[in-house]
This record gives structure tokens, sequence and C-alpha cells, in this order.
């Protein structure tokens, strides 16, 4: 009996590993489309076309980044939920479009927890409160003084609702106890030139999207939204010197259509990670607040849940309402 349970085992075995075999054994052998739910100019943007570059190096197969932007990254996550699962079709999701999106929009078309199989976690970013020059606050505290003293009167815009940007803000409002208007914006690049004309004062944006404007004194950068000050930039102090506790960063990973199989997510993570961890890729990272972590798919699927389930809590702690 024994002997036959071992060899109905080793056969079983077997064919496990002929099915992964199969299904790699041809992947990719057409284009690969990954979706980028961002306009272009955001992180999102900018790392789907290194990595779709070097996927398509890598797999001799070209490998293109197609923006479907609108409804906080809802549009883009939503087709890709709804694609087949055969690896062709991916998605740089982010902390909204598969974290926190399901408690800021009232009709989700998708669940991002049982929608899609993360293969890569790509970053996360320092974010950076920055203002118009025109405003007249040189910091934190001053900040929170005028935005009291001015109830209503400022505005802070974001790429979007749900991203990391509209996060920050809220939780801002929230933990100082102030009160600015959410000036929402299909991508980070857009709620920039405004905060630079001066239609909004206010922005919590990702490093890499606004430290130039900061460096080219075009706006003025008060403090990092991290728990803690950026060894890029030690002099910037974080929020949470003034707001203990405060803590924001915008992460992004690469996700596919629940029912891919494992073999090509497999595939695809080695891949996506090499491409990650090479000199240039990670100089960039470096240089622009944001870094790289290896995680397998199925860690990155528990990091996945548990931002959810933090910025669920934040989010009807702040009381705020789905829009």
């Amino acid at each position: 009996m024994k002997k036959i349970v071992f060899i109905l085992s080793a056969l079983l075995g077997l064919l496990v590993y002929q099915i992964a075999n199969a299904q790699t054994g041809t992947y990719p052998n057409r284009q690969i489309k990954i979706i980028s739910p961002f306009a272009t100019g955001g992180i999102a943007d900018g790392f789907s076309r290194i990595i779709a570059q070097g996927l398509s190096e890598a797999f001799g197969q070209p490998v293109i980044v197609e923006n479907k932007t609108g409804g906080g990254g809802n549009i883009g996550a939503d087709f890709v939920a709804k694609s087949p699962a055969d690896g062709y079709t991916l998605i740089m999701g982010s902390i909204g479009t598969h974290a926190v999106n399901p408690y800021l929009v009232k009709s989700m078309p998708y669940d991002p927890l049982k929608d899609f199989v993360p293969v890569v976690f790509v970053l996360d970013a320092e974010g950076l409160l920055a203002v118009n020059p025109n405003l007249p606050v040189k910091n934190v505290p001053e900040l929170i003084a005028y935005l009291k003293a001015n109830p209503g009167k400022v505005s802070y815009g974001s790429g979007g609702i749900g991203t990391a940007s509209h996060l920050a803000g809220e939780l801002f409002v929230m933990t100082a106890k102030v009160d600015m208007t959410h000036i929402p914006y299909k991508g980070n690049a857009l709620a920039i030139t405004d905060l630079i004309g001066g239609q909004t004062q206010v922005m919590f944006a990702t490093m890499p999207t606004i430290l130039p404007y900061v460096k080219s004194d075009k706006l003025r950068g008060l403090a990092v939204t991290g728990a803690s000050r950026d060894p890029s930039m030690p002099d910037l102090p974080s929020i949470s010197e003034t707001l203990p506790g405060f803590d924001v960063k915008n992460w992004i990973g690469l996700f596919a259509p629940v029912g891919t199989p494992p073999a090509i997510v497999k595939k695809l993570h080695d891949e996506v990670s090499k491409i990650m961890q090479q000199p240039a890729v990670q100089k960039k990272l470096e240089s622009e607040g944001a870094k790289y972590y290896a995680m397998t798919p199925e860690a990155f699927g528990v990091f996945q849940k548990k931002e959810s389930a933090r910025w669920g809590k934040i989010i009807k702690s702040a009381g705020i309402k789905p829009e």
C-alpha cells in the first residue's frame, strides 16, 4: 500500500512539473501589455516603462505600457481584472487601486483582494509635503497654524481619489485637526501644474514627481511624509516630528488577473526582481527617494491585505465617506 501511495505521489509530482513547464515553456510568445492606471509623468507610469523595457529584452517579445486613466485608477484596474488570466495583461497597481479604493468609492467594479494575484512588489516612494511659494508658511507648525486661522480657505491637490497624495492629505487633516478642501486630479503631474500655478496651495506628492520643482524653487518643500527623515534629504524634517505617528508612503506593484498560472506568475516575478536590482535602476530609485524590497508573491499578498486593513481603519476613523 505504501509503495502504491509513493508511486501515485511521484506521478502527481511529475504531472505538476510538466504542467508548470508547459505553462512557462511557451510563455511569452506574443506581446505583453502593462496597464498603467494613472497619467503619464507619475511614478507608476515611469516604472511601468522601465519594467516593460527590461521584460522585452529578457523575453524577446514586445512589452508595451498602455495608460487607462480615470476613477482613481479603477478604470484600468477593472480592465485588467476582466482580462484573460494568461499573463499577457498586467497592471501596475498602487496603494489606491489595490488597497484603499473600496473604502473611498461607492460602486467598485472589482475586488482588489479577490480579482488579482500579486506578482511582484516594485517599490515604495517617499512623499513630500510641498506648498506654493506664495503661501506664507515655511514649516509644518506654521502650516497648521495658518490652516487653523483660515479654515476652508486652502485647497490641496492629489493625483486622484485613493492615491497616496489623497490619503496623506486626509490623514494630515485628521491628525492636525484642520480644514482643507481636496481637489482630485487625473494624476500627479496635472495636480503639480496647478499647485505651481496657484490654483491649489498644498500637495502631498511622491518624491520623484515633485522634488525637481522644489529644487528649482517653483515649490517650497516642508517635510517628508514617511515616519522618519529620508536619508537622501536628511535636512528635511518628517511630518511625524510635528504629528507623531504620521506615516504615508506610496507603493506600487505588478498584479495579474486571478487564475493566472503560478508558473507564469513566478516567471514574471523573477524577471522583474532582476530588473529592479540592476545597478542603474537602484541608482534611480535612490535618487528619487524610492526603495525596492524583495518579496515573494505570497509575501506581497500579505502586505497588500495589511495595507488595506490599516487604511480602512484610518478612513473610517476620519469619517471619510465613499464618493
